[in-house]
């Protein structure tokens, strides 16, 4: 199928209007500006100068529609998997929470069971990300404290082995007993970020030279930014190679300090929406990790007042941080080809090249989402 007349994302370039063709769920065959229609396709499509973005990758979400992965429910991954890809989330990595082992297990192995037989035109798992139990007590936030332990390396490369190497991204605080060895190891076989820390700016960088190479929820479940204390977020800053997770709802993190990240950031930036099982639901009384959330006013906070999580998703998200000023170029790469490349999945999808996956989005100038596809297919 050919897709014509449209304005084609080329990452830093901007964008370009052209044409494309799609076969076989992959991206070939793209044509620039006066050469745009001159291919040939037995189907053809006219997308009327509406504006074509990269399928979005989502590396940090917890659930939707009233499900959540660490429920270890088939029914409830798939449903989440048909929401995600509907507002144009074509790829994310399920978040687990703080549980113990035997939960977690369970988790994973739902996701396996998911990607050997990923439902039509939902978005697909690029494997998991496991926020939790590595986790400092003080910096804990919505995580369940009952099920915090220290850094346990043998423990993860365990779970790791018997979900075949399923893990993508690992979360630790590196303040903990045993963490900077459980960086040495675990960073050799996936990614290992720092996150729910109260670290120091030399603890956090003797991390990333252990290995670490990623930040979770930059600002959030970590010491703040100081002058004279600049601790996680001062120590990411000065690691090139660090990426760092944003959540852009407005509530998570001033809009102020979202353009602040991008200037600190740039090219770094991973917009995630950090969403609860409630995204996407009314109002009224959830579950997190065990725990009670309250969702009124487009906020979810546990009992005790903590903010747990985000309501939003993340087409949402790279929406609301271009109104809060961040350019569109910017904010797209943010929520595509760098969690893309976090995940270890830039070969596949994250950005529109030829003989990657066919998963794209079409919007108009005002960011309206107007078509999802999936391996060229149609999600809505």
């Amino acid at each position: 199928m050919l897709f014509t007349n449209a304005w084609i994302f080329r990452g830093e370039e901007g964008f370009q209007k052209g044409s494309f063709r799609v076969a076989e769920g992959r991206f070939w065959d793209f044509h620039w500006e006066e050469g745009a229609d001159a291919c040939l396709a037995e189907e053809m499509v006219d997308l009327g100068g509406l504006y074509v973005i990269p399928g979005l990758v989502d590396i940090h979400t917890h659930g939707c529609c009233g499900a959540d992965f660490s429920d270890g429910d088939a029914g409830g991954l798939e449903r989440m998997g048909r929401y995600l890809a509907a507002h144009g989330i074509t790829s994310f990595l399920p978040t687990s929470m703080t549980l113990p082992y035997d939960r977690l297990e369970a988790a994973f192995r739902t996701a396996e069971g998911y990607m050997e037989n990923r439902p039509s035109v939902a978005a697909r798992i690029l494997g998991v990300h496991m926020e939790g139990p590595y986790f400092s007590e003080k910096k804990k936030g919505a995580q369940n404290a009952a099920y915090l332990r220290l850094p346990d390396a043998a423990g993860f490369l365990h779970l790791q082995e018997k979900c075949n190497s399923l893990v993508k991204i690992v979360d630790v605080a590196p303040e903990l007993p045993g963490a900077e060895e459980f960086i040495r190891q675990v960073s050799r076989i996936c990614r290992v970020s720092v996150a729910h820390t109260d670290a120091s700016y030399a603890e956090a960088r003797r991390a990333f030279a252990a290995g670490a190479t990623h930040v979770t929820h930059l600002f959030n479940g970590m010491p703040e930014l100081l002058h004279r204390k600049p601790g996680v977020v001062g120590a990411a800053f000065d690691t090139a190679n660090v990426t760092a997770e944003l959540i852009a709802d407005g509530l998570h993190v001033h809009p102020s300090v979202v353009r602040m990240a991008f200037r600190l950031f740039p090219g770094r930036i991973c917009l995630v929406s950090d969403a609860l099982r409630c995204c996407g639901m009314p109002d009224g009384e959830y579950e997190l990790g065990g725990q009670r959330v309250f969702l009124a006013n487009g906020e979810a906070r546990l009992s005790d007042g903590t903010l747990a999580g985000a309501v939003r998703n993340l087409f949402e998200d790279m929406v609301q941080a271009i109104r809060f000023g961040i350019p569109p170029t910017e904010a797209i790469l943010a929520a595509t080809r760098t969690p893309a490349e976090a995940a270890g999945a830039a070969e596949e999808v994250g950005s529109l090249e030829e003989g990657k996956r066919a998963d794209f989005l079409i919007c108009d100038g005002a960011w309206n989402l107007k078509k999802v596809y999936v391996d060229g297919r149609e999600a809505i």
